[in-house]
């Protein structure tokens, strides 16, 4: 009889949507984070070494191309400048490559499914997929940071506010990446995605130049432009230098972070264009 009642109840739980693991599913939240942190690790030459290559050959050719003519910027050496910027652009689109290409691929190979289909509410999906993104950021930025040290001699004034915007851009950028997977059905339109608007935003926003040596109305595009924050921030926090105040870089990034994550939070959660 007692066995019979308790049965009775987990199907009355069942019905009404409580889950018998708890409020959290913490371990299938932790396994598919841990897949999308294994997903880039397993081809790492290709995740994580090929844009650290990109990265030396950016600080390569403007050395030898324009450092020795090019006077300080800011008060630093021109190199000095120059690298957390690079670093900042291979962190935001890795980070933004690792969501997008996850999702993409799920759907265009037909296997979302895979991922919709177990018990893990919005919120969770967000987290785990989140997780894979800033792990790729975080591990691309410590291994860029270590050769800027050594091979340039890049200060690290701040590192609270560098791992803060760090981790901050990744949170932004996965989430974007989300967004640009789910309205690719195929990987032709990801790309354009990303190289008509991840790429020029990111080199438009003082990678390699303060904003203050712009035009007044250029300076005012770039104040619009939360990729420019990011890097500023990730400026500030190494080299103790930055085109605007920290406070107001981290206020525009974390309400630009928010309202995306908000965004792809209720997409999941409504299955936008994933649910067939």
């Amino acid at each position: 009889m007692h066995k019979n009642k308790t049965d009775l109840a987990a199907g009355l739980a069942n019905d009404m949507g409580v889950r018998r693991f708890g409020v959290v599913n913490w371990l299938g939240t932790w396994t598919l984070a841990r897949r999308e942190v294994l997903r880039f690790m397993n081809v790492w030459s290709q995740t994580i070494m090929g844009p650290l290559v990109n990265a030396g050959l950016f600080l390569l050719i403007f050395t030898i191309a324009i450092g020795p003519l090019r006077g300080d910027v800011m008060g630093v050496p021109f190199m000095e400048f120059l690298a957390p910027g690079i670093l900042t652009m291979t962190v935001i689109q890795n980070a933004f490559a690792n969501t997008s290409s996850s999702i993409a691929s799920a759907k265009v190979g037909g296997n979302i499914v895979d991922t919709l289909m177990p018990p893990l509410s919005a919120l969770e999906l967000l987290v785990g997929y989140i997780a894979g993104a800033v792990a790729r950021g975080m591990i691309v930025a410590v291994v860029i940071t270590i050769g800027a040290v050594w091979l340039i001699g890049m200060p690290v004034t701040h590192p609270v506010w560098a791992l803060t915007f760090v981790v901050l851009g990744s949170i932004m950028m996965g989430a974007l990446g989300m967004v640009a997977a789910v309205f690719a059905n195929k990987f032709d339109q990801l790309s354009a995605i990303s190289n008509f608007l991840v790429t020029p935003l990111a080199f438009l926003s003082g990678t390699f130049y303060s904003i203050e040596s712009l035009p007044k109305f250029l300076q005012t595009l770039c104040h619009w432009n939360p990729f420019f924050y990011i890097i500023d921030g990730v400026r500030f926090g190494t080299l103790g230098i930055s085109d605007s105040t920290p406070w107001l870089g981290l206020t525009v990034v974390l309400c630009s972070a928010a309202a995306i994550l908000m965004l792809v939070w209720y997409w999941l959660k409504i299955g936008y264009r994933m649910k067939a």
